[in-house]
């Protein structure tokens, strides 16, 4: 791992995890190349806005879950060859239950280049800091669906509420949303903004 980079557990200590792409526990249904360990990194910048965001989160009497961050390369070239393999129908109804698995890259779900690779990118959700338990969304990590957008229609109030808090405390602390899923924020002023990492999570 580069001297730029670090386990966000280890620079935002509190801070829950549930490396979805180290298990079998994700839109591919089996773990992902480059994912060698249930650990989360991310740049030394990001750690530190996340250390702030959990800091507000705190402060209303909840926690930051974490997803996913740092993401190499060679994941996201699994995510397309895997969006390009015939449907198999495994993760269809609870990741991607309305479009088909080729309409992935055209609909803004899996891209070539991703942010995360560049380190200052992550997938997170609110929590319970008693139990870990994720608030009410409208839906989950990697929902392929427009329930998934910023704004969706459908959601009860406590659900918008929680996406908005959400949102709120993570452009406070310098991040910018995605408007296609609720769950993914960039750094502004990332470190590498032009460069992608393909060094593995281990």
């Amino acid at each position: 791992m580069r001297d730029d980079f670090a386990y966000v557990d280890d620079l935002a200590p509190g801070i829950r995890w549930d490396a979805k792409y180290a298990t079998a526990d994700n839109f591919t249904g089996a773990p992902v190349d480059g994912y060698l360990t249930d650990r989360v990194i991310g740049t030394r910048a990001l750690c530190a806005a996340l250390l702030e965001a959990q800091g507000k989160a705190e402060a209303v009497g909840l926690g930051l879950l974490l997803w996913d961050a740092y993401r190499p390369q060679r994941a996201v070239d699994h995510f397309l060859r895997w969006a390009a393999m015939p449907e198999d129908g495994r993760t269809k109804a609870s990741h991607y239950p309305n479009i088909e698995r080729s309409e992935m890259v055209a609909k803004h779900y899996v891209a070539p280049k991703s942010g995360h690779s560049r380190g200052s990118t992550v997938d997170l959700t609110l929590c319970r800091p008693d139990t870990g338990a994720p608030l009410p969304m409208g839906g989950h990590h990697d929902l392929m669906d427009p329930v998934s957008h910023h704004g969706a229609k459908g959601l009860t109030r406590g659900e918008a509420a929680n996406r908005m808090l959400l949102r709120s405390i993570m452009e406070d602390c310098g991040f910018a949303a995605y408007q296609w899923e609720w769950w993914h924020y960039t750094l502004k002023h990332e470190p590498f903004p032009d460069t992608y990492f393909d060094f593995p999570v281990a």
